[in-house]
Parts: C-alpha cells; structure tokens; sequence
C-alpha cells in the first residue's frame, strides 16, 4: 500500500478558492499516475484531475480553468489548486495513486477510479452559495 494522507479541505462561499494536499510517505508521486477524485452523497466517484509521471494533466470538462493539479520537485506531494469554486464542487476528495499504468491508455481523459489501486481517506470541500 502507498499511504496518501489528504489536507486542506474546509468550507468557503461560492468564488472561493482552496488548495487541497496528499502527503505520499516515499517519492511515488514522480514514478506514478497521481489523481484526484470527488464523491458526493448519492452520487458515484469521479475523476476531477490526473498527473502522469512525466508531469502531463488531464482534467474533468467541470473544472478545466479552475482546477490545477502539481507535484512538487522532491515527488512526495500532490497538490490540488481549486479557484472559482461552485456549490456542485462540494464533496470528498480523494487523492490517488495508480502504480500499475492502467490509466496510460486513458490520456487524455479522466482514468477509471479502477486504475487507482491506492487511496487516501479524503479530506471535505463544502461551497455555500
């Protein structure tokens, strides 16, 4: 297992912005697919961004020129820039690892949640309007 450990989560007004972390205990983040994913009450887990190894994003239609997804230089953090954030954007997020390159032949659109073998337990966006 890969522990991932989200931060950063917290209530704002619509406009607001947030930046979420994952702390990732060895230097995964520059060998894997790293990924962000939301889940809301009643509704099924979605992908929102994804960094490949070398760096390339995708993100999800609903938050291209919003969201923006890095890593830092020493690849033991995953980070998630949320900017104009929306009342739909309220959710669990969850960051992701994907050690097994399924999500390769995804690019470049969201990967299935399935390639993510390895999960954080979540950290909470709520957006008021």
């Amino acid at each position: 297992q890969v522990p991932l450990v989200e931060s950063g989560g917290g209530s704002v007004q619509t406009g607001g912005s947030l930046r979420l972390s994952c702390a990732v205990s060895k230097p995964f983040v520059g060998r894997y697919t790293m990924g962000w994913f939301r889940q809301s009450p009643g509704k099924e887990r979605e992908g929102v961004a994804v960094i490949g190894s070398g760096g390339t994003a995708s993100y999800a239609d609903s938050v291209k020129d919003r969201f923006i997804i890095s890593k830092d230089n020493a690849k033991t953090s995953l980070f998630l820039e949320m900017n104009d954030l929306k009342p739909e954007d309220t959710a669990m997020y969850y960051c992701a690892a994907d050690t097994t390159s399924c999500s390769v032949r995804f690019y470049p659109f969201i990967p299935e949640s399935k390639c993510f073998g390895h999960w954080g337990h979540g950290t909470q966006v709520n957006v008021s309007s």
